[in-house]
């Protein structure tokens, strides 16, 4: 049962130690020590790292102490290269990279539509904000927190914080290195965010050859899948469940001379969740 996705329409048991789905068993355990799981004897593979607390390379590589060959952060990571699909992921090295990080999701949904944009009109520089659906790192009710604004009540208040997605681009896209910076609202909704990118150009353009491009973008071999482009009046309930990382809203597009704002709307929880499992499929192929 879930209170966003409603209930999973597939048998689900479970075992003393395992979660049992379909008949197939998934073995479950409760262990603080990342180096002292039983990768090995389970001969696992690829580590999908999402506890949100081993997030450096040195807290990352411990799964592969336990015996795992790849690790996969599920964050923007320290120390780690970082891959988009859609965006860089051909640059994997499966040779020398054993502990590697996907971004966030907002850097999931900045990155496709910053690389049509660049490709196609080279950034100057940018802003971005994200609208972004709460999550369970705020509070419910006002507590303590070491960032004063997310420590009020999340279903109460628009919050405006950081997001390092637009930094995070550097890492992804190096041309842009510096060139893009943001911050996120955090709003009271419970999944689907919104990205509101801002970003001088180097040509002069129109909102009508924008949308083109994009959408010849969605219909490339690369971002097929990823990125989309919607031309409907919809809201953010409307996106839930959405598997693409990027949708651009078509309607929202604006353009003065070189000046051009995109609006990208993104299910921060599922989309992500559907790259993290698509990228831990492309790093096992080349094992």
């Amino acid at each position: 049962y879930d209170s966003v996705y409603g209930i999973y329409q597939k048998e689900v048991k479970f075992g003393p130690n395992s979660l049992i789905i379909e008949g197939r068993e998934f073995r479950i355990f409760a262990e603080k020590e990342p180096a002292k799981l039983p990768w090995k004897e389970l001969k696992v593979d690829v580590v999908l790292e999402c506890t949100g607390l081993f997030t450096s390379f040195g807290g990352a590589k411990k799964h592969l102490e336990a015996g795992a060959k790849k690790v996969i952060i599920s964050a923007p990571g320290e120390g780690t290269p970082s891959f988009i699909l859609g965006v860089n992921e051909e640059k994997y090295d499966s040779k020398k990279d054993d502990v590697v990080d996907m971004g966030s999701c907002t850097t999931n949904c900045l990155a496709p539509v910053v690389k049509v944009l660049h490709q196609n009109f080279e950034i100057i520089r940018g802003f971005m904000t994200t609208v972004h659906a709460y999550t369970n790192d705020q509070r419910i009710l006002d507590l303590p927190h070491k960032d004063l604004r997310r420590a009020r009540a999340a279903a109460l208040n628009i919050i405006p914080t950081t997001t390092g997605a637009a930094k995070a681009i550097g890492k992804v896209i190096p041309e842009l290195e510096g060139k893009l910076d943001g911050m996120a609202m955090r709003v009271p909704t419970p999944t689907v965010s919104v990205l509101d990118l801002i970003c001088l150009v180097k040509r002069d353009t129109t909102k009508e050859e924008v949308n083109k491009i994009f959408k010849e973008a969605s219909k490339s071999r690369e971002l097929k899948g990823i990125l989309r482009v919607e031309e409907n009046p919809l809201v953010s309930n409307d996106f839930k469940g959405d598997p693409y990382s990027a949708i651009v809203d078509a309607l929202s597009t604006m353009v003065k001379n070189n000046l051009i704002k995109v609006v990208a709307w993104y299910d921060n929880e599922f989309a992500y969740a559907c790259r993290l499992a698509e990228f831990a499929e492309y790093v096992g192929k080349k094992l």
